[in-house]
């Protein structure tokens, strides 16, 4: 009976891992090259298509995008190529 308590419990853990390892976490990218009113709607639209961010907001003042992913879908890899690609370099704001 323990034998299968143990097995019925290991089976149910490694089905609920993804979902227990996968998290949703915010970064502040420093973003470049915003020098107009529309500079900040296309950063937002360039990261709103990478799979997985949940919420962004731009500030055209601060030169800043803050993102929040869930890291199970995306990193921060991921959302600073898609800065780059629209033509806005980015980086992590330490």
């Amino acid at each position: 009976m323990t034998k299968l308590l143990t097995s019925a419990a290991f089976g149910l853990g490694l089905l609920a891992s993804p979902a227990a390892i996968a998290g949703e976490k915010t970064v502040t990218l420093a973003v470049q090259n915003m020098f107009c009113a529309a500079c900040p709607q296309i950063v937002q639209k360039s990261l709103e298509a990478v799979p997985g961010v949940a919420k962004v907001a731009v500030s055209y003042k601060e030169k800043t995008a803050v993102v929040t992913f869930d890291d199970s879908k995306a990193d921060v890899k991921a959302l600073t190529a898609a800065t780059t690609n629209a033509g806005y370099p980015s980086a992590p704001r330490s």
